[in-house]
């Protein structure tokens, strides 16, 4: 082995360490170098380690944490579609409960050669995930773009919605009907998009109501993002005495109908209710569901295009692509309860 890395390293000119450290695929080695050592690699006559054969310029991997939520299946058909029309054909990975980790995802589209992947909401959103195998994939050259939640560990182009400016354009919509006791229903504090809804959250109701942090705090309620989940936030939110509910997905925005339902309250005209995503179908709702639109065509383009970029040697920068999203105002939205 010693031997081998000798050679291949005096054929391409660098140490036997940048050799090592190619065929591990270990990140630190400039695309140059790593095209400098394959090359060697097939000069001399090496077999290529699995992890380092020519990819196929056809696969491009989707990796999303689940189906249910009809946004994820919104945003693969927008990518799915940009894809074929650039001559790529989308492989779509998902993560199911008790199935495959997104790290054994990876790993099986890596296996299939894929020429990059596009993460939806996956670990490098959980503020509390190791970031290192997102290094170790750029280590093994595979390109790779990230959708919804930022981390400045992470050396990729990332592609998101304003979800602080979400949070002001409901707020300033509900106090606008009058209403002064609006409750957030959120996911786990440790994701990157609810802790910017958070901050967007306060921030509108300090402007919109004079609510200094510490009440603004008594507004939040964490769940999960399921209907189950809104339901069970909403119905603590309205035992607070909140006559309007902002939620951070449709699913739990369906969930806090009910539970106004549930309790003898009707929407919009006890309990406004907005969502978050304007998943396809949610227009047609009992009542019809105000919500943010999430920008799923512009931002699935945007994935797509600089993934693409990547891929043809034009690396993207380290940057975050912010995309606006707007209020879609239905039928689940009213004029606030009036006091007695």
């Amino acid at each position: 082995m010693t031997a081998r890395l000798a050679d291949i390293a005096a054929q391409a000119g660098v140490s036997e360490a940048t050799v090592s450290r190619v065929l591990n695929g270990k990140p630190g080695v400039a695309a140059g170098t790593r095209e400098s050592v394959l090359a060697a690699l097939d000069v001399l006559g090496y077999e290529r380690p699995v992890r380092l054969r020519q990819r196929s310029a056809g696969l491009v991997g989707l990796i999303t944490p689940e189906l249910d939520n009809p946004i994820f299946p919104a945003l693969a058909q927008v990518i799915g579609q940009a894809l074929t029309r650039q001559g790529y054909t989308p492989v779509l990975a998902t993560q199911t409960p008790g199935g495959s980790t997104e790290d054994e995802l990876t790993e099986m589209l890596v296996d299939r050669g894929v020429s990059g992947i596009i993460f939806v909401s996956g670990l490098h959103a959980d503020t509390t995930a190791d970031t290192t195998r997102y290094d170790q994939l750029r280590g093994q050259g595979v390109p790779y773009v990230l959708i919804n939640g930022f981390s400045d560990k992470v050396q990729a182009p990332f592609v998101s919605p304003d979800d602080r400016a979400a949070m002001h354009l409901a707020v300033t919509h509900l106090t606008a009907l009058g209403h002064t006791r609006i409750g957030l229903a959120v996911g786990p504090k440790r994701f990157v998009p609810v802790l910017r809804k958070i901050e967007g959250f306060r921030s509108a109701v300090h402007e919109r109501l004079g609510l200094d942090e510490a009440a603004a705090e008594e507004l939040i309620q964490h769940s999960l993002y399921t209907l189950e989940g809104g339901q069970a936030a909403a119905a603590a939110l309205i035992e607070r005495g909140c006559t309007a509910v902002v939620c951070a997905s449709d699913m739990m925005a369906l969930g806090a109908v009910r539970a106004a339902r549930q309790r003898g309250l009707r929407v919009p005209q006890d309990v406004s209710v907005v969502g978050f995503d304007d998943s396809p179908l949610i227009a047609f709702t009992d009542p019809p569901l105000t919500t943010i639109r999430q920008p799923v065509q512009a931002m699935g383009q945007a994935a797509v295009r600089t993934l693409l970029e990547e891929i043809g040697g034009t690396p993207a920068p380290h940057s975050e692509f912010v995309f606006m999203p707007e209020l879609v105002v239905r039928g689940s939205t009213a004029s606030g309860p009036r006091r007695p």
